[in-house]
């Protein structure tokens, strides 16, 4: 899967505030993703958020 930063994505599970889209701050074997809600980061494995990818929500610009 192609991710880049900037990249909104929603995960199978919601983060405890309630909302379970993120915005991807940092690609690599790890992810830095912020929550859109609480504004909350977290670094999570590239396997995880492969694992519970449910789609794209806003598509970061391509220049």
């Amino acid at each position: 899967m192609e991710f880049q930063i900037g990249d909104i994505v929603k995960l199978k599970k919601a983060h405890p505030c309630g909302i379970n889209e993120w915005e991807i701050l940092r690609v690599g074997m790890d992810f830095r993703l912020k929550c859109v809600g609480c504004g909350r980061q977290v670094m999570v494995p590239r396997k995880m958020v492969e694992k519970n990818f449910r789609g794209f929500i806003k598509k970061a610009c391509q220049d």
